[in-house]
């Protein structure tokens, strides 16, 4: 079964959303939220498509190797543009979102 073969991967991708959601959440929060704009966005993206790939890995999707190379690029770019950020809750997300799109690119 699929979604047993990538339990570790399913794991991470259920981790980085939850970093990016909080992530989100917090930003929303903060003095500047215009300096937040590129963060928030890109928290949402990623946490969207991390939960995607969680979905199409439990379904057996046909489309996993494509969606993990998917999930990886917007992984690194709202890691990057966490780690602009000195904010705890950006510096975890970032974290969470390298790890998993080192993950995503080992099934790519």
């Amino acid at each position: 079964m699929a979604h047993e073969q990538h339990q570790q991967l399913l794991e991470t991708l259920h981790e980085c959303m939850e970093e990016c959601n909080h992530c989100f959440d917090a930003c929303l929060k903060e003095d500047d939220v215009r300096m937040m704009a590129e963060c928030i966005r890109l928290d949402r993206e990623c946490a969207d498509m991390c939960g995607y790939l969680e979905q199409a890995i439990s379904r057996n999707s046909p489309f996993v190797k494509e969606l993990a190379g998917v999930c990886a690029t917007i992984c690194e770019a709202c890691g990057k543009e966490c780690e602009k950020h000195e904010h705890d809750h950006c510096q975890k997300c970032a974290e969470a979102c390298f790890k998993c799109a080192e993950a995503c690119r080992a099934v790519a």
